[in-house]
């Protein structure tokens, strides 16, 4: 595991980022009042992700690999921590749906069913802790090896 205290280090500082997003999403009310524009600002979370691996990649190299890491060194250190990441997702989703924004679930379930764009069965087979806790392993796991790609072209040492 000490091979791996960077990952760490960095996979607790986006859970903190995580858990703070979404109580900003909830007192600027976008999980009661204002859930329409909820589905876009959501996607904006993914500028600090990305800021953050590019942090934790840039941690590695430096304080680990002296300054000088492989492309695949950089990406191995990212997609370890889309692994962490992935795997404190779950309490992630329970500490949001459960502590911050306990009401959510319920509230996007009666908004999807208002508007028609779903049946109140289809909605409770969407919304639920369930399906976020699975969607937030799948996702985090596609996001992470996609972001550790892309950072780690830009990371890698140059070669003379």
């Amino acid at each position: 595991m000490k091979n791996y205290k960077t990952e760490i280090k960095w996979a607790f500082i986006f859970t903190a980022m995580f858990l703070l997003w979404m109580t900003m999403e909830k007192l600027a009310g976008l999980h009661d009042k204002h859930l329409a524009q909820q589905q876009f600002v959501t996607m904006l979370i993914l500028i600090p992700s990305f800021i953050i691996y590019v942090l934790a990649i840039k941690d590695k190299k430096k304080n680990y690999y002296a300054g000088n890491i492989t492309y695949k060194q950089s990406f191995m250190s990212g997609f370890i921590l889309t692994l962490f990441v992935v795997l404190l997702s779950p309490i992630n989703q329970l500490i949001t749906s459960c502590i911050i924004t306990p009401d959510y679930f319920a509230n996007v379930i009666e908004h999807t069913v208002k508007s028609g764009m779903f049946t109140q069965e289809q909605a409770e087979a969407q919304f639920n802790i369930k399906s976020f806790i699975i969607t937030s392993l799948i996702g985090g796991l596609v996001t992470g090896a996609i972001f550790s790609a892309i950072i780690s072209i830009f990371t890698k040492s140059k070669t003379k």
